[in-house]
C-alpha cells in the first residue's frame, strides 16, 4: 500500500503540471486557508532533492501563487469591511496591524490562520496597497523559501526514504509553528498582566 501511495506521488511530483498545482494551492491558500499550500511545497521541496522537481521553481511559483492570493484576500476584506469588523480575528489583526504596521504581514504568514485575518484586515482598514504590496512580497517570498527549503533539506536527510523526508520536513515545520504560537501567547499573557488596568489605582493625595 505505501508503495502504491509512493509511486502515486512520485508521479504527481513529475508531471510538469505539478508546478499549476502548486501556484493554485498557494493563491487559494491566501483566502482559503485549508488548502495544505504549506504542505504541498514541502513535498515538492522533498522530492527536488532526489531531482524529481526543480527547488527554484517549486519556490517560484509557490511565492508567485501566495502573492496573488494575498491580494485577493486584500480585496476581498476591502469590499466586506462592514461584516469583518466583529470577527474575534479582525479584532486581533487589526491591533496588531496597529502595533506594528506592515511588518505584521510578515509574522502572520507564519501563523496558522493569521495570513488571512491579516489581509482581510488590512484591505478592511484600507491599508495603503503599494505598502500592502510591498510587505507581502517579502513574507509571501520568504514563506516559500521556507517551506521549499524544510522539504529539501527533508529529503537529503532521507535521500533514499522520501516518506521519512516527508515527515521530517513536515516536524520540522510544526514545530516551528509551535514555538512561534508559545512565544505569542506568553508575550500576550505578559502584555495582559502588565496593562494599565490591572495596576493599582494611585491612592495618594
Amino acid at each position: 500500500m505505501s508503495h502504491a501511495i509512493l509511486d502515486l506521488v512520485e508521479q504527481v511530483m513529475s508531471s510538469p503540471w505539478l508546478y499549476v498545482a502548486l501556484f493554485a494551492l498557494a493563491l487559494l491558500d491566501g483566502f482559503f486557508p485549508v488548502v495544505p499550500a504549506e504542505t504541498s511545497v514541502i513535498t515538492a521541496g522533498v522530492f527536488a532533492a532526489a531531482g524529481d522537481t526543480n527547488l527554484a521553481l517549486v519556490i517560484l511559483v509557490a511565492a508567485l501563487g501566495a502573492f496573488a492570493g494575498d491580494h485577493i484576500s486584500y480585496l476581498i476584506g476591502n469590499k466586506s469591511a462592514g461584516r469583518l469588523r466583529n470577527k474575534k480575528a479582525f479584532v486581533w489583526a487589526r491591533k496588531a496591524l496597529e502595533e506594528r504596521g506592515g511588518l505584521v504581514l510578515v509574522v502572520a504568514r507564519y501563523i496558522p490562520g493569521g495570513r488571512t485575518a491579516t489581509t482581510l484586515t488590512m484591505g478592511a482598514v484600507r491599508h495603503p496597497l503599494r505598502s500592502f504590496t510591498f510587505f507581502d512580497a517579502i513574507a509571501t517570498s520568504s514563506w516559500a523559501v521556507y517551506s521549499g527549503l524544510i522539504g529539501f533539506f527533508g529529503g537529503m536527510a532521507f535521500e533514499n526514504d522520501p516518506i521519512k523526508g516527508l515527515l521530517l520536513g513536515l516536524g520540522i515545520a510544526l514545530s516551528i509553528t509551535a514555538v512561534v504560537e508559545i512565544v505569542r501567547w506568553v508575550r500576550k499573557k505578559r502584555a495582559i498582566k502588565a496593562s494599565p488596568e490591572r495596576l493599582p489605582a494611585d491612592t495618594s493625595v
